[in-house]
């Protein structure tokens, strides 16, 4: 589901950054030579050292590898008219995670469920080197073409469900996702943000930015729940239709099911993360923001 105006809407061997930098003038392009394991494509490129290699089957087992399944039949579908979607207020989510996320020169980033390149692309311009991973090999084939418009060379990217991957243990600076974790089961959630803390080093951080919101147990869910309904009605008859399938998909968590801010907050902590903050960017989006804490606790 698009931001505000549009209420329609893997086992790896990570080098480190070392070795991340060891081929910075090349972008990894989707070749024949990918690998095909338990649902999950990793695309390497000769010469260039491979950061995230064929996913294993998620931890979530059927139900999880049947939501990996459509979501990249879904979004293999839509990445043409994502990356044309012409939204203020996506941008304006994209513009708050770069800001938070305040990578250095030399920051090695992880972009979960990158899409065509949204958050990866400005944050590519900063850091030293991108990993950016989505579900959609369409999405990855965009993102190459819009990081060579760009100019941009510093991104390595893999097609593979971001429920699957996995990286060694502090392995990463900086891990970030924009729009994509709502898609997610909620126990693929948790396990990934638990994840995640190992990948990161001691002191590294995780910004999420995405829809956030509940079933409406409180203020904030109840008026973006009124306003998307609201927004619905005015469109007649396709809306009301809309509005019937989003019901269903909201009630039974089918394609979207997204978690109010407070419990991203909770699941941050849970996870071991700590200097947890959220902040509302506009209207359903918001961001969360969390340190991995210099020394683990007992």
């Amino acid at each position: 589901m698009p931001v505000s105006e549009n209420p329609d809407q893997w086992c790896s061997r990570y080098q480190g950054p070392a070795a991340a930098l060891s081929a910075p003038s090349q972008t990894l392009r989707a070749s024949d030579a990918s690998v095909e394991h338990d649902h999950d494509q990793s695309t390497t490129a000769p010469g260039v050292t491979t950061a995230v290699e064929a996913g294993t089957a998620s931890a979530g087992g059927l139900a999880s590898t049947i939501n990996i399944t459509h979501q990249r039949r879904v979004w293999s579908r839509r990445a043409a008219s994502w990356d044309h979607g012409d939204n203020p207020g996506l941008a304006k989510v994209v513009g708050a995670v770069v800001a938070a996320a305040s990578p250095s020169p030399s920051s090695v980033v992880l972009d979960m469920g990158c899409g065509t390149g949204q958050l990866t692309i400005p944050l590519a311009r900063i850091a030293a080197r991108v990993v950016a991973v989505d579900v959609s090999r369409s999405m990855i084939d965009l993102l190459h073409t819009n990081a060579d418009k760009a100019g941009v060379h510093n991104i390595e990217a893999h097609v593979g469900a971001i429920e699957a991957m996995n990286l060694p243990a502090a392995s990463i600076d900086l891990a970030v996702s924009n729009y994509a974790l709502h898609h997610l089961r909620d126990p693929d959630k948790v396990r990934l943000l638990s994840a995640t803390a190992k990948w990161l080093k001691p002191g590294g951080r995780i910004v999420i930015g995405d829809m956030m919101f509940g079933r409406g147990l409180n203020a904030r869910d109840r008026a973006i729940i009124k306003s998307k309904v609201a927004a619905l009605v005015k469109r007649g008859p396709g809306g009301l239709w809309r509005l019937a399938k989003n019901v269903g998909r909201f009630t039974f968590r089918l394609q979207e099911r997204p978690v109010a801010m407070e419990t991203w907050v909770r699941m941050l902590q849970d996870a071991g993360f700590t200097k947890v903050a959220s902040t509302p960017v506009v209207a359903e989006a918001g961001i969360v923001s969390a340190e991995k804490p210099e020394t683990t606790r007992p």
